[in-house]
């Protein structure tokens, strides 16, 4: 596994950690299709999430959420399509697309912004 792969997950274990602490319940993590992968998913109440998490080291290209251009938004629609084809049983459930943010505030500690509803499908 890549260097860039293994600080990823970290952060995703490090953003589910914090979502769980504010009553989020994981529904998968890390789930895939042909259009792509979606980091998190969670139910919060009776809404489910699709979160994605983003980590840059430096601002200098942008922040975290910069990154989530039309482009991803598009894959994430459509990967989040893909599980609700595959798994009914949430279709029944509101959905809505958050993004969780990570960045350096110090030498080594990390500050994490969740953006709820960041973007509609």
């Amino acid at each position: 596994m890549s260097n860039t792969v293994q600080t990823g997950h970290k952060f995703e274990r490090y953003a589910l950690q914090h979502l769980n602490q504010a009553g989020l319940v994981s529904i998968t993590t890390n789930w895939s299709c042909r259009y792509g992968e979606i980091d998190l998913i969670m139910l919060d109440q009776d809404t489910v999430v699709f979160i994605e998490v983003r980590y840059r080291k430096h601002q200098d290209f942008g922040g975290a959420l910069d990154s989530v251009d039309q482009r991803k938004r598009n894959k994430l629609i459509k990967t989040a399509e893909c599980f609700l084809n595959e798994f009914p049983q949430w279709l029944e459930h509101p959905c809505r697309f958050d993004v969780i943010s990570v960045h350096p505030s110090s030498m080594h500690t990390f500050e994490l912004d969740w953006i709820q509803d960041a973007f509609e499908s």
